[in-house]
């Protein structure tokens, strides 16, 4: 793979755990990999001191938190960017319907390209999640999905449309923003959210081990 100019774009080492990871989707999550590392890097959505580190740092890291998404669930990922945490996810978890929304254009064609390379049924709606055009097209679903969008009663005040009573919003975030959460217990609440909790998540996926911010929209 070369990247225009003629370098030559490395890809990462693969490590052990993806094929436990993400099973007979493997392939398909190398091919995601060469599309980060290459298109990617090219687009700006990947910045190239990343590549060496895809797997572990964003995709495995990304699969973690399938353990907080519940069997058969309508997975909307929000802020989308390059697909994360939303490919990784649904690819480790087959058994998800998936919505990646992305308001930057090209952001939304490199998603569309990855959801063509890879063949699935995942559908990219080009938007914020706060417009009424974007919950329309998306409808109520089971959970949202961010990596790293914005801070946690925001990103509450833009998703909150898109679920339905008891549905969860599933954060990944970074160890500053987890040690904040009981604070901001009581906002969220006042937003309309429960159950506000953070869970480690991905023990089983070494150095790509994370933690989520989980919490349910209230029934009113």
């Amino acid at each position: 793979m070369t990247h225009p100019g003629g370098e030559t774009a490395e890809l990462p080492v693969e490590p052990p755990v993806a094929a436990a990871a993400f099973g007979d989707q493997l392939a398909g999550a190398r091919r995601y990999v060469e599309l980060l590392a290459g298109e990617g890097v090219v687009r700006g959505l990947i910045g190239p001191r990343e590549v060496p580190r895809l797997w572990e740092r964003h995709v495995l890291n990304s699969v973690a938190v399938a353990e907080a998404v519940p069997h058969g669930a309508r997975v909307v990922d929000v802020g989308s960017g390059a697909g994360l945490p939303g490919i990784p996810l649904a690819l480790a978890r087959p058994d998800l319907a998936l919505t990646l929304v992305e308001p930057m254009a090209r952001r939304v064609e490199f998603l569309t390209h990855v959801v063509q390379e890879l063949g699935t049924d995942w559908s990219v709606v080009r938007g914020r999640a706060e417009e009424k055009s974007v919950v329309r097209a998306v409808g109520q679903v089971d959970v949202v999905t961010a990596r790293a969008v914005a801070p946690l009663p925001r990103l509450v005040g833009w998703v909150r449309g898109m679920l339905r009573p008891g549905a969860q919003l599933v954060a990944l975030v970074g160890a500053k923003a987890a040690a904040e959460v009981p604070d901001l217990v009581p906002e969220l609440a006042a937003a309309g959210m429960r159950d506000v909790h953070v869970r480690p998540v991905g023990a089983d996926l070494g150095e790509a081990a994370t933690q989520v911010v989980v919490m349910t929209r209230t029934g009113r």
